[in-house]
């Protein structure tokens, strides 16, 4: 069912009403059958977000108590918090140049709110990570780069940059000073494109092309312009990848990059440029996907990369994207090097995928893409474009027009929003998992259908997300060896935990 909600009756996810151990049902208090008399309290020991496949719940706050009894059930989730892996980063949504013009069409209280809602960590959802184009992206105004005249010295930020993206983000850093950015190009600047590496003849397009190696230390050197400039609006960028999509040459603006060539360009140029500037941000290799776009001597990309002893102090892992492939490429990768980070930075949802259908998107995008990223050892987890309007822009001749955006905007008032399944997924994890935050065990209920991950917080505090996908409730209960509660898990939903240890 496709459901748009205006923005005036959304209140922010703070003062959304609790539903306490008195309401009328077991669902809605939180707490299950264990209590024959339930007594009414205001205790609140769990925060719940409620999400369903039929929308009937969107991120709906509830709370539960802890339970007195003992806990015999046999759906008990344990927390193993001893058995610890990754420590999260953060997840989020790309802000592009049309996310940010979509949002600058709204009316600045309209806009005020949805930004809280996404941001916020005492209002909204509290999203953390954030991705942006170096230049520009398929979801652009233009097609453009921070230095399209011939010469490294011509670099300067753009109108896309100055008019759009950097006051949204300011909007959004007063919001939450602690966001991360990820800066991502994807295309280097025409007059440093060659047509290919033997020929070594310019190539004056947007899209596909390579890098002229004579460029290498230029291109280096206009990704240190282009963070040094983000400095200066206020912004620090945590974390870089060298190409958006390297092996795809289709893309309206796009850039191919073998990994000997991004060997060579980050080990000899950006690495050492970035340190040699006092920058600390991060490096991924690849951001692509899981199956290299089956291309054979592409295999293991980021691998191929860590065996030539890349520099691990800044070169920190690598970027995936599921538009190819199976999210189990992450635990090989994992495996043959686990001391390098991963993240995933994009999935899409559109006309070609029912992206609207929240039926359908919910339950595979949670499996997929959140959960099924972070249990395979994901720090982070971004999608593509935060907003995109009604007509699936705006977009560009060559770029995608058949996506949806996680939330879309309708374009004849900017008011009425959409809240599609990316923007639920995400939240579902920024709201309850803290940037800092440890992913650790669980033992004890394992069910066909059901999907979940467990965190121990920097806060003191644990939270487990979890994804029922089957087409009836069931009675779960969490423990964590000192406390437990129940909660009936409603059919086809996602549902967050939090609570304090």
């Amino acid at each position: 069912m496709k459901t748009c909600v205006n923005l005036k009756y959304i209140l922010p996810v703070a003062a959304l009403c609790f539903v306490m151990a008195c309401g009328d049902s077991n669902k809605d208090k939180g707490i299950g059958d264990e209590e024959e008399n339930p007594v009414v309290t205001t205790r609140e020991d769990v925060t719940i977000y409620v999400t369903t496949n039929t929308r009937s719940q969107e991120f709906k706050k509830q709370a539960a108590t802890f339970s007195e009894k003992s806990n015999m059930s046999p759906t008990t989730i344990r927390l193993e918090p001893a058995t610890r892996y990754q420590t999260m980063d953060g997840f989020g949504a790309a802000v592009t140049g049309s996310t940010c013009y979509n949002l600058m069409q709204m009316k600045k209280e309209d806009r005020d709110k949805f930004l809280k809602e996404t941001f916020s960590t005492e209002e909204g959802m509290g999203q953390s990570y954030i991705r942006i184009s170096i230049g520009c992206s398929d979801f652009s105004l233009s097609e453009y780069t921070c230095c399209d005249m011939p010469g490294i010295e011509n670099f300067g930020l753009t109108s896309e940059e100055t008019d759009y993206v950097i006051p949204v983000l300011n909007e959004i850093k007063a919001i939450n000073p602690d966001v991360k950015i990820m800066g991502s190009p994807w295309t280097c600047p025409r007059w440093m494109k060659v047509n290919n590496l033997t020929d070594l003849q310019p190539f004056n397009s947007w899209t596909s092309g390579q890098l002229n190696p004579k460029y290498y230390a230029d291109y280096a050197t206009y990704f240190v312009k282009w963070i040094q400039a983000f400095e200066q609006q206020g912004f620090t960028i945590y974390s870089v990848t060298p190409q958006n999509e390297p092996l795809n040459r289709g893309n309206s603006a796009s850039l191919f990059m073998g990994w000997k060539e991004q060997l060579a360009f980050v080990k000899d140029h950006l690495s050492p440029q970035l340190k040699a500037a006092g920058l600390t941000s991060k490096i991924y290799l690849f951001d692509h996907n899981y199956n290299y776009d089956n291309m054979a001597d592409q295999n293991d990309y980021p691998v191929k990369i860590y065996d030539a002893e890349i520099d691990s102090d800044i070169v920190a892992g690598a970027a995936y994207h599921s538009y190819g492939g199976d999210k189990s490429e992450l635990l090989d990768i994992h495996q043959q090097y686990p001391n390098r980070e991963l993240v995933f930075t994009e999935t899409s949802i559109g006309t070609w995928n029912d992206g609207r259908n929240l039926d359908v998107r919910l339950i595979e995008d949670m499996r997929e893409v959140a959960l099924g990223t972070v249990n395979n050892w994901c720090k982070g987890v971004i999608v593509w474009n935060l907003m995109l309007d009604s007509e699936r822009g705006p977009n560009r001749e060559g770029g995608c027009r058949t996506c949806y955006g996680a939330v879309d905007i309708d374009r004849s008032n900017y008011a009425t929003i959409t809240r599609n399944s990316h923007y639920f997924i995400i939240g579902h994890l920024s709201a309850v998992v803290r940037p800092g935050a440890v992913r650790i065990g669980t033992s004890g209920f394992s069910d066909t259908g059901f999907f979940y991950a467990a965190f121990e917080n920097p806060d003191a505090t644990y939270s487990v997300v979890l994804l029922n996908s089957q087409t009836s409730s069931k009675m779960i209960t969490l423990d964590d060896s000192k406390n437990h509660f129940s909660y009936e898990v409603p059919a086809k939903s996602v549902v967050s935990y939090l609570w304090k240890k």
